[in-house]
């Protein structure tokens, strides 16, 4: 099977089993997702949504997290953890945006990647979800199933970015992130995946080395593709 019939089907099948597949962070508007997935760094999305439930009934404008105490503000987001360094860049982020960028979000990439606590996973879903500009998103989820599938042999998740915008076709960057955290979350465990369940299993490298007697290691670097 070529490359590109292996791609196609993997994400037909995960479109299948995850029709609903969405960013499952709760948010309006892309200042509040931008603070959302900045709490979201080692964090789970229940708890940010949890968290931003009140935090943004609390603080509902670009002024109000600007201004904020940061004591109080690290309070307010503390069970996100590392809450310290979150809601330093969320205030030093938002002085920025005024600033800089005339209180608006930036749209571009590497204006994005100017704003403290924004990375290329953040300012990828930034620019997906609220801007309709395909990127691709590199989160655990992404980073651990493009490994295992065989996608990439890369760790770095800006040369797993690069591996998968080469290989993905561009009006399904954004998507194929989700479908992959949505699978990771319900087949593909980090610790237990659940292989003879797998509906993608007949293009995984992880699985065929566990039919073929040897033991998957998911730090292994996959076999190059063909």
């Amino acid at each position: 099977m070529t490359l590109k019939k292996r791609i196609s089907a993997i994400i037909e099948n995960l479109e299948e089993l995850y029709p609903d597949a969405s960013c499952s962070l709760e948010y309006e508007g892309p200042l509040q997702l931008m603070i959302a997935t900045q709490l979201a760094a080692q964090c789970t999305d229940a708890r940010v949504n949890i968290v931003t439930k009140d935090l943004f009934k609390k603080y509902k404008t670009i002024d109000d997290f600007a201004n904020a105490d940061l004591h109080e503000l690290e309070q307010d987001i503390r069970s996100t953890g590392f809450f310290r360094n979150k809601a330093r860049n969320i205030i030093a982020a938002c002085n920025m945006i005024i600033s800089d960028f005339g209180r608006n979000v930036p749209q571009d990439m590497d204006s994005l990647l100017r704003l403290p606590g924004v990375g290329r996973k953040t300012a990828n879903l930034l620019l997906n979800e609220c801007f309709g500009i395909p990127g691709i998103v590199v989160d655990t989820h992404a980073k651990r199933l493009s490994r295992r599938i065989g996608l990439t042999k890369n760790e770095d998740p800006e040369k797993i970015e690069y591996d998968l915008m080469k290989i993905i076709p561009k009006d399904k960057w954004g998507q194929f992130c989700h479908l992959l955290v949505y699978h990771g979350r319900a087949v593909c465990d980090a610790r237990k995946p659940l292989c003879d369940s797998c509906e993608i299993s007949d293009y995984c490298d992880y699985y065929k080395q566990s039919k073929n007697g040897r033991t998957p290691n998911r730090f292994a670097k996959p076999k190059k593709l063909t």
